[in-house]
């Protein structure tokens, strides 16, 4: 049923955010009461301000997008900051109706000031399920390698990831600056992950072209990519991921703060979608790209012509794609197309 789109009833519609950055979607009033209570200077002392401030709106690249994590990061240097920034993210994503998130970051970036690696992780698993019990939303934690980094650090960070596979960890990431840190030198970390029977995404195709993600899928064996703007540069590659069921992890509004895409009508979103690719929408970072779930469903609704019906298809293969147990995915995906019926119904009726 093609209902008419609002914010109202994208707000809603049950989703799924596959990938958002836990260093990149802090609440500007926990950043500054966090640097008041450990010294730390912000670049604003009011909370709009720093809103503002945090918002990334002159990048020339990803590169300089990632300078904002410097001030993010300065105060997650704590279990205690950890488990509050977990927490308030998934209330964040459950208030508007986000019924599955998958939270990303690399704890590597957390032990500065001296905090053991596995309470990097720990934290923030406490944080998530405390979420879970008091707000219904389903969390998991996706701990990310850097490419920029030793791939020592890489196979650190995989045996980390395994060691907290059951434990609210459910897959392996490489994140960070991608031209000229090519995946394929971080292969074993992977293959550490992979071998366990773990899942793993990489971001690819984003500041770098479709031969990134060619490594991603090839030399890493990732199960989905994140980004992925640039993956019509190879269209015998899109066929693979098309063929294979790959899923793409957009992100919308970063794609053009960072220029990987022009603008929102030119992003290759609706490309992909009339292609039969295995789609889902996505924030990347809440804070430097201010926006929502909510809002990433509106702008392509807004720019580029999704009716009702195809965001619910995007929402529905996001839930699909979700590196969750088939019973438990099943389940979950029965709740939320009854959900999405009811949403139909009552709006056909009124």
């Amino acid at each position: 049923m093609n209902l008419p789109v609002s914010h109202a009833l994208l707000h809603r519609l049950p989703k799924a955010e596959l990938h958002v950055h836990l260093d990149g979607s802090l609440r500007p009033e926990t950043m500054l009461e966090l640097a008041d209570r450990y010294g730390k200077p912000m670049p604003a002392q009011d909370p709009e301000k720093l809103r503002d401030y945090m918002h990334v709106q002159d990048a020339q690249n990803l590169v300089e997008y990632l300078q904002r994590f410097d001030v993010t990061l300065s105060i997650m240097q704590t279990a205690e900051a950890l488990e509050r920034i977990a927490y308030e993210l998934a209330a964040d994503l459950a208030a508007e109706n986000v019924r599955y998130a998958e939270i990303r970051y690399s704890p590597i970036l957390n032990i500065r000031e001296g905090l053991p690696l596995t309470e990097a992780v720990e934290a923030p698993l406490r944080g998530l399920k405390r979420a879970e019990a008091e707000l219904g939303i389903r969390t998991g934690l996706i701990i990310c390698g850097i490419r920029n980094m030793d791939p020592a650090t890489s196979r650190d960070l995989a045996d980390l990831t395994v060691a907290f596979k059951g434990r609210g960890v459910v897959a392996f990431d490489l994140a960070g600056a991608e031209y000229n840190y090519p995946a394929k030198k971080h292969k074993d970390a992977f293959f550490t992950v992979i071998n366990k029977n773990m899942a793993a995404t990489i971001h690819a195709g984003e500041a770098y072209g479709a031969e990134s993600i060619h490594q991603a899928l090839h030399y890493c064996k990732a199960h989905r990519i994140g980004h992925g703007t640039r993956l019509y540069e190879d269209p015998d590659l899109m066929q693979y991921v098309k063929d294979f069921r790959v899923p793409i992890e957009i992100c919308l509004t970063s794609n053009i703060q960072t220029h990987a895409a022009a603008s929102f009508e030119a992003h290759p979103l609706r490309q992909y979608y009339e292609a039969d690719l295995v789609l889902s929408l996505n924030t990347d970072n809440r804070l430097m790209s201010a926006t929502t779930v909510t809002e990433e469903f509106w702008r392509a609704h807004q720019y580029q012509d999704f009716t009702w019906v195809e965001l619910v298809d995007l929402s529905t293969m996001a839930f699909e794609s979700a590196f969750l147990p088939w019973g438990e995915k099943q389940a979950l995906l029965a709740s939320v197309r009854a959900e999405i019926s009811e949403i139909e119904a009552s709006g056909s009726a009124s």
